[in-house]
Formats: structure tokens, C-alpha cells, sequence
């Protein structure tokens, strides 16, 4: 996708250059091919925060972002004393990264279920998506990133008749 809005005319320069017939039916598919360029608008409440819900494993996060100067708190608690192991830490903070937006958003969390780790994906997954409706122009950076997929692995649920899901019980000869 190009970087640049380009207008109509250009359009018609490109395609007659092509050796395209820049014909009525042409002008209006370059009109409709322009028109699909338009972002959508802004999910933005009163207060002037995106939100969004992310989910990872069991876990569920809401995510609140607001421009700022990077402060992330998840569930009342600084992130460094919620998420004490610095990889989860550095997690958070990879959409800012692949968005360019680092230290310029103000993070509010809640999340509950599953354990830590699960908790940080699925921060990560709702900043992402509240980047994405703070500013639609964002969303291209984050999705090849894979930010804004969720992650459907969840733990396969134990049977009967078995130790656990899969694991069978200590088989005996006699």
C-alpha cells in the first residue's frame, strides 16, 4: 500500500502511461480505488481514551490507552510491580515499538484470569487493539507484526478416564 494519498490525475497519468485507456468506467474505478483509502474514524470516548479487550489463554484484559507519558498500570499497580519478570515487562511494550508510539500513551489495565504470563499477552493484545482505534493509520504496522491476532492456544481440557488430557494412567502387568 503506498505511503502517499495520490489524487485522481495521478491516477490517469499511471494508467495512461500503462497504455491504459483512461476512459470514463477507468476514472471511476481509480475514484473507487481512492475512496478505499479512507481510514475509519477514531473510537474515542468522553474523556479522550481508546479502549479495548484483549484475551490470552484464560486470562482477559480491558485496556484503556490516552496520550501521555507512558505510564502503564495494570489492575491499580505500576507495571514493574505487577509484572515483576522483565520479559512480560518488555511484551507490553512491544506495540509501542512496532507502532513507533513509545512513551506517548498512558495505559490502564485490568486483567483477570489465567497467570502471568497469560495476563501479558492479553495486555498486549488489548493495547494493540486500542492503538488501532485511537489511530486507524497504525493498524497495517501492528497486523504485520502479528499484534492484533489472537492467540487461540488454550489448555486442552483433562478426560475421562485419563491422568490428565493426554497422559494415561501408570499401566501394571500384574
Amino acid at each position: 500500500m503506498a505511503d502517499e494519498i495520490r489524487s485522481l490525475e495521478d491516477l490517469k497519468a499511471g494508467m495512461a502511461d500503462a497504455g491504459v485507456e483512461a476512459s470514463a468506467d477507468a476514472g471511476n474505478d481509480a475514484a473507487e480505488a481512492v475512496a478505499e483509502v479512507v481510514l475509519p474514524e477514531p473510537k474515542i470516548d468522553d474523556l479522550g481514551r481508546a479502549y479495548a479487550t484483549g484475551k490470552r489463554k484464560d486470562a482477559v484484559a480491558r485496556v484503556w490507552i490516552k496520550p501521555g507519558s507512558g505510564k502503564i498500570t495494570i489492575n491499580g499497580r505500576d507495571q514493574e510491580t505487577y509484572f515483576a519478570r522483565p520479559v512480560l515487562r518488555m511484551m507490553l511494550q512491544q506495540p509501542f515499538e512496532a507502532a513507533e508510539r513509545k512513551d506517548q500513551y498512558d495505559v490502564v489495565a485490568t486483567a483477570k484470569g489465567g497467570g502471568l504470563s497469560g495476563q501479558a499477552g492479553a495486555v498486549r493484545h488489548g493495547i494493540s487493539k486500542a492503538l488501532v482505534f485511537f489511530e486507524p493509520a497504525l493498524r497495517p504496522a501492528l497486523k504485520k507484526g502479528g499484534f492484533l491476532t489472537r492467540d487461540s492456544r488454550v489448555v486442552e481440557r483433562k478426560k475421562y478416564g485419563r491422568a490428565k488430557a493426554r497422559k494415561s494412567f501408570q499401566f501394571s502387568k500384574r
